[in-house]
């Protein structure tokens, strides 16, 4: 322990010392006989055993109180001089920042509802990183902000999984009935469905006539801006991206997928990207299952991230352990060196000594 104001003490200590002194020679000097009365026979009332014992213990307390009141002074003198301590800490999470990017179209909700409930767990056990959400279809939302309020992205990954539970629901209808075709004893049922569906596609369902739906470029390249402070290469990047790479294009989007991954790889940011597997793919249009898994393998391996395919045998807890364990490995080592206050010590003598001396001073009154 180290002291940052020792001046406190090189001058406190020796002026406390001329203090007692001076008291102690004013105090002599007092009880020297100087005039008035004398009682006689005072002599016999200081010999008998009950004056001696009460004179030894106003003595005792007397003492005490004066080594309570030095240590109290001596104790303030050590909190003015401020002690403290040097700490070296070593973290090797603390620069990390991790975006959840989600396609969140109709197509791919049972994946995204497992990935949820497999990252809170994830996002429970972080200490330093900080996470954000994304989700898009036609357009972006920045769902959750990068934070390291872990609680507050807990329960917004609560509340988007009830938005792909929602989701199931809705298909199950679509399955069963079509869009316009379901009958009247459940068209209640549906108009609530729609309606809670509706407050969560608001957002990502802008201009979705014109330009269409799933436009994953602009979804990873809308994710990969809303990093804080792209240009601060001191953090380790990541986006972890689920997607079918099933793009509804009614007009040419803004980037491509292709270009988006360039994109990251240029900002030194990895992309771990989740496809799903082959019984929950929806065939649009010309697409094709091996088409799309390919073109976004390698896109995301371009980043220098990794492809993950959801399968039986791969499920998604096993693929986010996966990236959990991947990511932690590429994290650099952090040390940083800090200043700490140490005043409990001398408080707990300040605070005993302050008691202490009441204490005798109520004795000695009494």
């Amino acid at each position: 322990m180290a002291l940052m104001y020792p001046l406190f003490l090189y001058i406190g200590i020796p002026a406390t010392g001329v203090l007692f002194l001076l008291f102690h020679l004013i105090r002599k000097k007092k009880t020297v006989f100087d005039g008035g009365t004398r009682a006689a026979n005072a002599q016999f009332t200081k010999e008998l055993p009950e004056y001696r014992s009460r004179q030894a213990l106003t003595r005792l307390l007397a003492v005490l109180m004066e080594l309570f009141l030095i240590a109290g002074i001596i104790s303030a003198l050590v909190l003015c001089a401020r002690p403290y301590k040097t700490e070296t800490v070593t973290s090797g999470t603390r620069k990390r920042d991790i975006f959840l990017c989600m396609d969140v179209s109709y197509s791919i909700y049972a994946l995204n509802y497992d990935l949820v409930e497999n990252l809170k767990e994830v996002v429970g056990g972080l200490r330093g990183d900080r996470f954000g959400i994304c989700i898009f279809n036609t357009s972006t939302v920045l769902y959750v902000p990068m934070t390291d309020d872990y609680d507050f992205v807990t329960t917004k990954l609560d509340d988007i999984k009830e938005y792909f539970r929602l989701q199931a629901d809705y298909m199950e209808y679509v399955d069963e009935w079509g869009y316009i075709n379901v009958p009247e004893s459940d068209y209640d049922t549906w108009e609530e469905l729609r309606e809670k569906l509706d407050y969560y596609d608001a957002g990502t369902l802008i201009q979705n006539y014109q330009k269409g739906s799933s436009l994953i470029g602009e979804g990873l390249v809308s994710c990969l801006y809303s990093f804080p402070s792209l240009d601060d290469e001191d953090r380790t990047r990541v986006i972890i991206m689920a997607t079918d790479n099933a793009e509804e294009a009614q007009a040419k989007p803004l980037v491509e997928l292709d270009e988006a991954a360039r994109l990251c790889k240029k900002n030194k940011v990895t992309v771990f990207g989740i496809f799903p597997d082959r019984e929950t793919f929806s065939l649009v249009n010309d697409q094709d299952y091996e088409t799309e898994r390919n073109e976004m393998k390698k896109d995301i391996e371009l980043t220098g991230g990794k492809f993950y395919e959801q399968s039986k045998s791969l499920t998604v807890s096993d693929i986010v352990a996966d990236i959990q364990e991947q990511e932690a490995m590429e994290v650099d080592e952090i040390t940083t060196t800090r200043t700490v206050d140490q005043p409990k010590a001398a408080a707990i003598v300040l605070l005993i000594s302050v008691l202490g001396a009441l204490l005798t001073g109520l004795l000695l009154r009494r």
